[in-house]
């Protein structure tokens, strides 16, 4: 007897706790007067986490647009002849032994003159290393023979690369013109393999100082690369720069506006890493209660019904919002540790910083879904995107073995004749802008008819990949999310399949019950009466 009512009031404590678990924060607030701080936090987080998300993405944009108008202007003062377009992957070619001389040495003499052309906040680099300076380097196969009107050829594939080092300090002296005419210089085309001049500039960016922040100190490694490995008679001439942001060693900006705009800024960021802290525990303690008692649940079902909790009930007390929130809130600490480093000009991590907060605002924004899932209409959305997932995922995983089949053989086959399948990146691209409709006349037309053998298997190629994606395989894809909408409504209508943990609180009685429906993606809600229809929650 004392048994049996122990295990009553064991039973009513843990109906109550469960009813009480699955309510949303207004029912919560109705019921026991628990004010809903994890609500008011999250609105107030979404506020303040997306303003400092604005105000680094104004920051960086600045940063981007000096890295990119420097890169336009390095072309143009050291390519000769640059048009200011890019012809293909590289800046420009050349076709002429004369044109070759003339762009190598217009390259040298424009950083010879830097400081007298140049518009921009440029300098040399002062280190005092080997490496610092103008480096110039020719690589070569070694020496042989070859005579392409008798078909005949001898020469050693083994390569060689010699270099010289024009240095800062000597770029006006006698022993830099020795460099300059020296034999280095005469160059047998017919084995040259490349040259490859490299220097390193140093910038400042002033332009933050009109956005009211501290401006920032560059190093740019700039590379110019005459590409003769095809020997086809056209050397493609590529100019690649690398920037590195740096610490400046020592900067005085006088008035008082860009200090006091940064310590507002600082202080900023210090309230947004409270509130995700303050979330983040709310969060933790929130999982940490609800495995306590799903815990609880399964002792008493296998003590009373003597039988194990089924996995979708026990995932049933795992909230997955609250997961999300708790990596959103990691992301956001740390990425704004950083940026609170970056505004004091002691890190320059802007890509880092830029993931972090970039993803953690992302997961922020994908939570508000979980309470417009308190409202019926929202609610039918959501709940088939959930039940479409996995259903959706298993098809990708099969569509995409035939589309990594396609991807290959038009690289193997098409790439020598459409520069649209000449790699592997590429052409996964053209094929997936062929699925959405996109460019496909295009794809058509440039295919070179060289061949008519490829030309007919270009053809049978991508009619073959448009008419079984676009007609069959999205037509399934969006049968599986049709249907898993069909099912919802279909549930909504007649009620959602009954679990353990619904039955049991069914007992309550439905009035008790109908505060606590929820719906994960995995599992359904107990059914319900036709007076629940219009409250569908989701936990």
């Amino acid at each position: 007897m004392l048994a049996q009512s122990d295990l009553d009031l064991k039973e009513t404590a843990l109906k109550e706790d469960l009813k009480f678990y699955f309510m949303n924060p207004c029912e919560k607030y109705r019921a026991r007067r628990q004010v809903p701080w994890k609500l008011a936090l999250q609105i107030l987080k979404i506020l303040m986490v997306t303003t400092q998300l604005i105000f680094f993405g104004l920051s960086n944009q600045l940063v981007v647009s000096f890295k990119e108008e420097n890169a336009v202007a390095f072309k143009h003062l050291f390519l000769k002849g640059y048009s200011g377009v890019d012809e293909d992957d590289y800046s420009c070619s050349i076709y002429t032994q004369q044109e070759a001389y003339d762009s190598i040495f217009y390259a040298i003499n424009q950083y010879r003159q830097l400081k007298n052309i140049s518009l921009g906040t440029l300098g040399y680099e002062q280190d005092e290393n080997e490496g610092s300076g103008l480096k110039i380097c020719k690589q070569q196969y070694k020496k042989g023979t070859m005579l392409p009107s008798n078909d005949t050829l001898n020469i050693d594939v083994a390569t060689e690369t010699e270099c010289i080092l024009l240095k800062s300090q000597e770029l006006a002296s006698k022993k830099a013109e020795l460099k300059l005419n020296s034999s280095f210089f005469n160059l047998e085309f017919y084995r040259l393999i490349q040259v490859e001049i490299s220097f390193k500039l140093k910038g400042i960016a002033l332009q933050t100082i009109h956005a009211r922040e501290l401006p920032d100190c560059y190093a740019f490694q700039n590379t110019i690369t005459f590409n003769n490995r095809a020997h086809s008679g056209k050397i493609k001439i590529y100019f690649d720069s690398d920037t590195d942001i740096q610490e400046c060693k020592d900067w005085h900006i006088s008035g008082s506006i860009l200090q006091k705009n940064t310590q507002y800024v600082l202080v900023f960021d210090g309230f947004v890493i409270i509130s995700c802290l303050a979330s983040l525990i709310l969060c933790t303690r929130s999982i940490i209660l609800a495995l306590r008692l799903q815990k609880r649940f399964v002792n008493f079902f296998l003590e009373k019904y003597k039988r194990h909790v089924c996995n979708a009930d026990r995932l049933e007390f795992i909230n997955g919002w609250y997961v999300l929130v708790i990596i959103s809130d990691m992301m956001t600490i740390i990425g704004s540790i950083l940026k609170m480093e970056i505004k004091a000009k002691n890190l320059t991590s802007y890509d880092v910083c830029s993931i972090l907060l970039g993803t953690s605002t992302l997961f922020v924004w994908v939570g508000v879904i979980r309470y417009l899932g308190y409202f019926q209409t929202y609610n039918v959305l959501i709940l088939t995107m959930q039940a479409s997932l996995p259903k959706v995922l298993r098809f990708c995983c099969c569509a995409g073995m035939i589309y990594l089949g396609y991807t290959f053989c038009g690289w193997i086959v098409l790439g020598p004749y459409h520069e649209k399948f000449e790699d592997l990146n590429t052409v996964a691209e053209c094929l997936f802008s062929l699925v959405n409709g996109d460019d496909m006349f295009a794809t058509f037309a440039q295919i070179q008819q060289k061949s008519t053998l490829v030309w007919l298997f270009s053809r049978l190629y991508l009619y073959s990949f448009i008419s079984l994606f676009i007609y069959m395989i999205l037509s399934l894809f969006i049968a599986l999310i049709t249907d898993s909408y069909d099912t919802i409504k279909k549930y909504q209508q007649s009620g959602f399949p009954v679990t353990d943990l619904h039955e049991f609180l069914k007992e309550c009685g439905s009035i008790g019950y109908r505060k606590e429906q929820a719906s994960m993606p995995f599992i359904c809600c107990c059914r319900r009466q036709q007076s629940d229809d219009n409250l569908i929650l989701i936990n």
